[in-house]
């Protein structure tokens, strides 16, 4: 097996090799660009989006495309391992805040192999990486193994440099410097990836809500505009499901 030189882990698979791949989709238009992609190269995706979530037009660019309450794992192995895929990624966003929510278990009622995971791991906390990491162990006991979309698309990550002919102003570089160490912390105690600053204070800490909202909560504070939002990795990111976006 080859070692991702993008995120480091063994590869189950040729790089370059055209594949089936599995695609667990949430919101957003990572899923989208990754399915486009990923077809471009050869690769045929079978996807299982989840339900109130994903975007419709991802169908579009899937060989299959269903979707699926966030605890019907027993659904989705079922059907990876019919269309016979081995290769799966996650990709897109996870609108945490629905399982908080009044009559969630109804809305997205855990199967039983939802069930069995969230006994097993869930009693130690509800964080990201653990419970994602539980979704990853659990497919596969049945021979589906994840693996990052940038292995499979590397073209997906954004360029080192700058985005844009302007360039940050002295004042903006002061504040990403000072977000940058506070939106690492944030990242390695799995709270968030996001700080947003202004005049290098802290405006809004991003946490369950995601990237979005602690940016909308922080254009409340500041109604003239001129903060800075920083984004970072977190020190001990996984890139099988949770590649930094925005």
């Amino acid at each position: 097996m080859h070692s991702s030189a993008l995120t480091g882990q063994l590869l189950p698979f040729e790089p370059g090799e055209p594949h089936r791949i599995g695609l667990l989709a949430g919101a957003g238009r990572f899923p989208i660009s990754f399915a486009k992609v990923a077809r471009e190269q050869g690769h045929s995706v079978f996807c299982i989006g989840v339900k109130g979530m994903v975007d419709e037009e991802l169908a579009e660019y899937c060989d299959h495309f269903t979707t699926g309450s966030l605890g019907r794992f027993a659904k989705a192995i079922r059907l990876f391992r019919r269309a016979q895929v081995r290769h799966a990624i996650m990709a897109g966003k996870i609108e945490k805040r629905v399982l908080f929510e009044r009559f969630r278990w109804v809305r997205h009622l855990p199967d039983w192999r939802a069930l069995h995971m969230m006994l097993r791991y869930a009693r130690k906390n509800r964080k990201d990486d653990t419970m994602l990491l539980a979704v990853i162990k659990e497919f596969a006991r049945d021979g589906i193994r994840f693996g990052s979309a940038l292995d499979y698309c590397p073209e997906l990550l954004v360029k080192h440099g700058f985005l844009t002919r302007r360039k940050p102003s002295q004042s903006q570089w002061r504040d990403i410097r000072f977000g940058w160490d506070i939106a690492r912390e944030i990242g390695r105690l799995d709270i968030g990836q996001t700080v947003v600053v202004n005049d290098m204070a802290i405006m809004a800490v991003e946490a369950i809500e995601g990237t979005d909202e602690a940016i909308r909560r922080a254009g409340t504070l500041c109604r003239r505009g001129g903060f800075t939002v920083v984004k970072v990795a977190k020190p001990q990111q996984d890139m099988r499901f949770d590649v930094p976006t925005i």
